[in-house]
């Protein structure tokens, strides 16, 4: 890391590192960590979930989606390890899906983000978040085809993190029982300083950053003031690679959320829970 840059650092706001950071450009290795870069975007409805991802560690390329039909109770998903592959492509807010079992294609409209970059080993990781931001567009599948309008979250990641890396994250969006809109984005084992995090719940669109939490597994997430946010799954997509020495043991689920956030009881929310170890 370079001398003099002080992490964390979240934005927006003044005082941004001048490391290598997006969306300047970022060497496939430094200081002997590879590059690690990856967009996830998710949408959360009462009919559907889908979620879409490309990702690179150093040379290494995937991409994945995965729709739940949530009234069929279907799920169809493909990982696709092309180097240079089409089937998902992400341009800013617009995202395409062109596979043999889905079609999609979606715009996201606007929303806060909030912004951090954190110390990882010798390296670090920055991250833009998004949650609650608003999805529309149609997606094909199974015969089928959907309007979409729903809300949904919008990750973008990158950096040069530590060789093995272990973390837990929701994301997620609903509505508390006074009627305001929330959503949120939380984390245990990367980028969870106690402060400067990318941890962040969003209420009425306006985020802000919550005390660490604590997971349990995939089922719950504890927060400050006893606040316990619980998960029931719906759908899964868990995914095992090793490829000489980049390994991953990924695990990505869809589902209903129940409880509270801090000072804000859930009438009702949708999103994900994930786990993933990668030694990379």
């Amino acid at each position: 890391m370079d001398a003099g840059e002080k992490l964390p650092w979240r934005g927006p706001g003044p005082g941004r590192p001048s490391l290598p950071l997006p969306p300047g450009p970022m060497p496939l290795r430094r200081d002997g960590h590879a590059r690690k870069r990856w967009r996830y975007i998710g949408v959360f409805g009462p009919e559907l979930m889908f979620c879409a991802a490309r990702a690179q560690v150093g040379p290494f390329s995937q991409s994945f989606w995965v729709l739940w039909d949530r009234l069929e109770r279907r799920r169809y998903a493909h990982t696709s390890l092309r180097p240079g592959g089409r089937e998902v492509a992400m341009a800013g807010r617009s995202i395409e899906v062109e596979a043999r079992q889905l079609r999609a294609s979606l715009r996201l409209g606007d929303c806060s983000a909030v912004e951090s970059i954190c110390p990882s080993g010798s390296g670090w990781g920055w991250t833009r978040k998004r949650a609650g931001v608003p999805v529309s567009g149609t997606i094909e599948a199974g015969g089928r085809r959907w309007e979409v309008a729903a809300l949904g979250v919008d990750d973008e990641s990158a950096g040069y993190h530590q060789r093995h890396t272990s973390w837990l994250w929701s994301a997620g969006v609903g509505r508390a029982v006074d009627g305001r809109s929330v959503a949120w984005n939380l984390v245990e084992g990367i980028n969870d300083p106690p402060a400067g995090s990318e941890r962040a719940i969003w209420v009425d669109g306006q985020p802000h950053e919550p005390a660490p939490v604590s997971f349990r597994g995939v089922a719950a997430v504890e927060l400050a003031d006893g606040a316990l946010l619980g998960f029931t799954g719906e759908c899964e997509r868990a995914r095992n690679e090793s490829f000489l020495l980049v390994r991953s043991r990924y695990r990505h689920r869809f589902g209903a959320f129940s409880g509270s956030l801090p000072g804000l009881r859930l009438a009702e929310g949708l999103g994900v829970m994930e786990e993933h170890d990668a030694l990379w």
